[in-house]
């Protein structure tokens, strides 16, 4: 796995992930020392309750969140060298399907309607409702595309079709939402659909955290696959592959990642975009190295834009979505026009 062609490079990243986390942990609106931080870590493994308001803001805050934006950035990245992989088409994303649009409409509904009917059923309401959207409109893809395709090659660009027009088709949903809410609910679309980390705690972690080793194991044992796919789909098929097993098993891994990744923070954009660009500029294409890379890359950049997040207006926070998208969008332009994706 951590062969020497790419070793300095795994090591170099796992130094970056380790120094950006250390600074996610330490700075924000409100500065705590390693002083503060390694206290709070004695004080909660000994199960002591008298804890300093900045350990408790370190514990119950600071920390969850910076190991979201690991996890979650992990997750997004993981999704976006699949889904590129599948397609073999370097400007896929891993919301296509329609997993992220079907979310934020999902989200949206527990916001309009969970509002006029007093419907709450605890902390895991909005993200079941964000994950039952995202899984309804993959569904929804994986229905239309499949249904009449006899041909592999045709399945997959009626795939890509397909998950177009249901993204679109979901935004305008979560657009009509918008409309029908009222202030309160209508700011609360706003900032979901543009991504917080805000609200992450301990179960959430504990969750996606499982989400993401699961589907990393799973894709792992696929990376061979997924290099011989890169060859054609009959040269593949050629040589052992099974090409519609693996695309299922692929979109269903992209479909756990993204949805559990998006009921808990939001949507986060071009994460999965930008971060398998910045690999290949690296050391290449080999989807082993581009799946473990990505998991530490990803986090390392969605670390990175939560600091930004957090400090460029402070006290004040931005939405994460903003920063990604802001960063996000001249490095894909820049990344198009060199490589000529087009």
């Amino acid at each position: 796995m951590f062969n020497n062609h790419y070793r300095q490079v795994y090591l170099i990243l796992g130094i970056l992930l380790i120094v950006s986390f250390l600074f996610s942990l330490k700075y924000g609106a409100i500065l705590i020392s390693f002083d503060e931080i390694v206290g709070g870590i004695q004080k909660s493994i000994s199960s002591a309750d008298t804890l300093l308001l900045t350990e408790r803001i370190f514990i119950n805050i600071r920390l969850p969140r910076a190991i979201a934006c690991l996890l979650v950035g992990a997750s997004l990245a993981m999704a976006g060298v699949l889904m590129q992989a599948l397609f073999r088409n370097p400007i896929v994303e891993p919301g296509l399907i329609g997993t992220s649009s079907g979310a934020a409409f999902g989200a949206s509904l527990y916001f309009v309607l969970g509002a006029v009917f007093k419907f709450h059923a605890g902390e895991w309401t909005l993200p079941f409702a964000a994950a039952l959207g995202g899984a309804l409109a993959t569904v929804l893809v994986f229905f239309l595309s499949f249904q009449k395709s006899a041909m592999r090659r045709q399945s997959v660009v009626t795939l890509l079709l397909t998950g177009i027009a249901i993204n679109a088709l979901f935004l305008s949903g979560v657009g009509l939402m918008s409309y029908l809410a009222r202030d309160p609910q209508a700011r609360s679309i706003t900032f979901w659909n543009l991504g917080t980390l805000s609200g992450v705690n301990w179960n959430a972690i504990i969750f996606i955290a499982i989400a993401c080793a699961v589907c990393f194991a799973l894709a792992l044992r696929k990376v061979k696959s997924l290099n011989a796919l890169m060859l054609g789909e009959e040269e593949a098929v050629n040589i052992g592959v099974d090409v519609r097993r693996l695309q299922w098993t692929i979109l269903g891994i992209n479909v756990i990642l993204v949805a559990t990744a998006t009921a808990f923070v939001g949507v986060i954009s071009f994460v999965g975009l930008i971060v398998p660009h910045l690999l290949r500029l690296m050391k290449g294409s080999d989807n082993r190295f581009l799946l473990i890379g990505s998991m530490m890359l990803g986090g390392i950049l969605l670390t990175l834009a939560d600091l930004a997040a957090r400090l460029l207006l402070a006290p004040a926070e931005l939405p994460i979505g903003i920063v990604t998208s802001v960063v996000g969008v001249p490095v894909f332009i820049f990344l198009l026009r060199k490589n000529q994706y087009y």
